[in-house]
C-alpha cells in the first residue's frame, strides 16, 4: 500500500508527505488532549454528582429521622392524655409549620400505608387522595415504592421524577422514607437534583475556555515546528539527492553488466556502510543466477510428487468423512427408533399392572414392579425430550402449578414407598405459571427421581411450593450425603454415585430448561441436607 502511494514520486514529494503525516500526528495529539480533558471532566461530573447526592441523602435522612423522633416523643408522652386522632392532627400541624426551605424544598410528606396522603404542605390538592397507583413519567410507582422501603428497619431512598415547587416542571428527585409503625405512617422528605446540574454547567464553561487555550498553544507550536522542519528537510534533501543519483547510476549499469560501486563516489557515512553489502549482493546474484535453472528443475519435480500425494490423501479423507456422516445418521436413527419401540411395551406393562391391582389388590412384588416401571417411564421421557428438544418447540400455556405438582408427587409415591421414603408436600394452593407442561414435568420428575435414589434410606423427602413476593419458589429437600461439586452434577452423563442406575442425563436436562426459561437454580448441600431450589418469575 505504501509503495503504491509513493510510486513515481520525487524525494521532495515524499518529504512533503512526511511533514503532512507529522502534522496529522500533532493534530491527533491535540485531539487526544481534548479527549482526555473531556474524559477527566466526565469523571469529575460523576464525582460531583455522587458527592452532591451523598450529602443530600445525609440531609434528608437526618430531617426525616428527626421528625420520626419527634413523633415518637409525642406518642410516648401524650397518647394517654389525648385521643389518637387529636394527637395525630397536632403532630401533622406542627410538622407542616416547622419544615421547609426558601426554595420550596425540604418539606415533610406523610402517607398512610394504604397510600392516602395525610400531609403535603406544598401540594394541598393531594391531601386525602390515595396515590398508591401514581406513576412518574418513567413508570415508577412513587408512593408504593416509598411505603415499601419505609418499612425496612432503617428506611431507604427512592429516586423518581416529581413536580418541583416554584417552577411547576417535572424534576429528578431523591427522597428518604421511614415508617412510624404504631400509626401506620410513611414519613419522608426529599431533595431535587437540578442544583447539581447548575454546578456541572459552571464546570463545562471552564472546560471550554481551557480547551480553547490549549488549542491556541498547540497551533502556535505546530506552525513554528513546521517551519523549522521544512528548512531542515530542504537542506537534507539536497545532500541526499546527490547520493541517490550516484546509486541510481550504479544500478542502471548493474542491471546489464557485472559491475560494483566505487566507494569514493559516496560521501555520507550512512550510505557508505551500504556499499559493501550492495557489492556483495551483486556478486551473490551473479553466482546464484547460474544455479537457478537447476533449482527450478528440481523444484518442479518435487511439486509434481507432492501434488500426487495430496490427491491421494484428499481421496482417503473424503471417504472417511462420508463414513463418519453415515455412522452418525445411523446412530441417530437407532436412538429415535429405540425410544419409539420402548414406549409401546412400557405402556402395556403399566396398563396390566393397573388391571392386576384392580383384580387382586396391592402386594409388595407388584409395587416394586410398578415402581421400576415408573422409573423406566421417567428415563424414557428424558430420552424422548433429549431427542426432540432441538427439533420441536414446546409451547407455553397457563398451568395450575399447585395441581400439576400434586399429580407428579402422586405418580412417584409408590416408587418412594418401595425405597422406604415418604414424600412430605407443603404446597400453597392456587399458584399458576406460564410454562410448557412437558418441560415443567422434566424439572419435577428428575428432582423427585434423584431424591428417591440418593436420599438416606428411611428418611422423608420434602417438597414445597410457595409464593415469595412476585416469584414462585419450588424446593426439594433430602437428607443425603454431601454433593462434592454442585456445578459438576449438571454435566451430561455425570452420576454422583456410580452404583446408582440411570444415564446421568436428568439434571443436565433440568439445567438446560432453567437456562432457556430464565429459571433461577440454586443448590446447597452439606453433610446432612441437600436442597434444590427453583425460582420462577412469571406467575399469575
Amino acid at each position: 500500500m505504501t509503495g503504491n502511494i509513493f510510486q513515481n514520486k520525487k524525494i521532495t514529494t515524499i518529504y512533503g508527505w512526511g511533514m503532512f503525516i507529522i502534522f496529522l500526528f500533532v493534530m491527533m495529539f491535540a485531539a487526544l488532549v481534548i479527549y482526555e480533558e473531556y474524559n477527566d471532566f466526565d469523571r469529575e461530573v460523576v464525582i460531583i454528582r455522587k458527592n452532591y447526592i451523598k450529602e443530600q441523602k445525609k440531609t434528608v435522612s437526618f430531617d426525616t429521622n428527626r421528625v420520626i423522633n419527634y413523633i415518637q416523643y409525642r406518642y410516648n408522652n401524650k397518647r394517654d392524655t389525648r385521643s389518637e386522632e387529636t394527637l395525630k392532627n397536632e403532630v401533622i400541624n406542627t410538622i407542616e409549620h416547622l419544615y421547609g426551605r426558601q426554595n420550596g424544598t425540604g418539606y415533610i410528606f406523610i402517607y398512610d400505608f394504604n397510600g392516602t396522603n395525610l400531609s403535603d404542605p406544598l401540594h394541598l390538592d393531594n391531601q386525602g387522595k390515595n396515590l398508591i397507583d401514581f406513576r412518574d413519567p418513567n413508570g415508577i410507582y412513587v408512593i408504593r415504592d416509598l411505603i415499601d422501603i419505609s418499612q425496612e428497619k432503617e428506611g431507604g431512598f427512592v429516586s423518581y421524577v416529581w413536580k418541583k415547587p416554584g417552577t411547576g416542571e417535572p424534576s429528578s428527585k431523591i427522597s428518604y422514607a421511614k415508617a412510624f409503625k404504631p400509626w401506620g405512617w410513611m414519613i419522608g422528605t426529599g431533595i431535587y437534583l437540578d442544583e447539581v446540574e447548575k454546578l456541572i454547567d459552571v464546570q463545562k464553561r471552564a472546560l471550554k475556555e481551557r480547551l480553547i487555550k490549549y488549542m491556541m498553544e498547540i497551533f502556535s507550536l505546530t506552525v513554528i515546528l513546521f517551519g523549522i522542519g521544512l528548512t531542515g528537510l530542504g537542506i537534507i534533501n539536497h545532500l541526499i539527492g546527490k547520493e541517490i543519483n550516484a546509486f541510481s547510476s550504479f544500478f542502471k549499469k548493474a542491471s546489464t553488466t557485472h559491475t560494483t560501486i566505487d566507494e569514493e563516489q559516496i560521501h555520507l557515512s550512512e550510505f557508505r556502510k551500504m556499499v559493501k553489502y550492495i557489492n556483495e549482493m551483486v556478486n551473490t546474484i551473479h553466482r546464484r543466477k547460474e544455479n537457478l535453472k537447476e533449482i527450478n528443475v528440481e523444484l518442479e519435480k518435487r511439486v509434481e510428487s507432492k501434488t500426487r500425494d495430496l490427491s491421494e490423501q484428499n481421496r482417503l479423507l473424503e471417504k472417511e468423512k462420508e463414513f463418519s456422516v453415515s455412522l452418525v445418521k445411523a446412530q441417530d436413527s437407532f436412538i429415535k427408533h429405540s425410544i419409539h419401540e420402548i414406549n409401546t411395551p412400557l405402556a402395556v406393562i403399566m396398563m396390566h399392572i393397573d388391571i392386576r391391582k384392580m383384580k387382586f389388590g396391592e402386594d409388595k412384588y407388584m409395587s416394586k414392579i410398578e415402581a421400576a416401571s415408573k422409573m423406566i417411564a421417567n428415563i424414557y421421557d428424558d430420552l424422548s425430550y433429549m431427542v426432540k428438544k432441538d427439533r420441536f418447540v414446546y409451547e407455553k400455556e397457563w398451568l395450575y402449578f399447585s395441581t400439576f405438582l400434586k399429580g407428579r408427587i402422586a405418580f412417584f409415591e409408590d416408587i418412594a414407598k418401595g425405597n422406604r421414603h415418604t414424600i412430605v408436600a407443603e404446597i400453597e394452593e392456587g399458584i399458576k405459571i406460564h410454562f410448557s407442561d412437558i418441560e415443567l414435568q422434566r424439572i419435577i420428575d428428575n428432582n423427585l427421581s434423584n431424591a428417591i435414589k440418593y436420599a438416606n434410606k428411611g428418611t422423608d423427602i420434602h417438597v414445597s411450593l410457595k409464593k415469595e413476593k412476585r416469584r414462585t419458589v419450588l424446593a426439594f429437600l433430602t437428607y443425603s450425603k454431601q454433593i462434592a461439586d454442585t456445578d459438576k452434577i449438571f454435566e451430561p452423563f455425570h452420576q454422583e454415585e456410580e452404583l446408582q442406575s440411570g444415564f446421568g442425563l436428568g439434571l443436565e436436562i433440568v439445567h438446560s430448561i432453567c437456562k432457556k426459561e430464565n429459571v433461577q437454580l440454586d443448590v446447597s448441600s452439606d453433610a446432612s441436607v441437600t436442597i434444590f431450589r427453583y425460582t420462577f418469575i412469571n406467575f399469575a
